[in-house]
């Protein structure tokens, strides 16, 4: 019986974590590709 309860857990834990990261690594990446497309421009355009 306990065997399903702790990988129960660990499943939420891992999808959780999954969210956490996804939470910060968007608004970062898109914040890189403004701040490439602002360098394009500013140097290149």
């Amino acid at each position: 019986m306990s065997a399903p309860d702790v990988e129960g857990r660990s499943g939420g834990r891992t999808l959780l974590l999954v969210i956490a990261w996804l939470w910060v690594l968007v608004p970062f990446v898109y914040g890189v590709y403004e701040l490439i497309l602002k360098v394009i421009d500013l140097f290149g355009g």
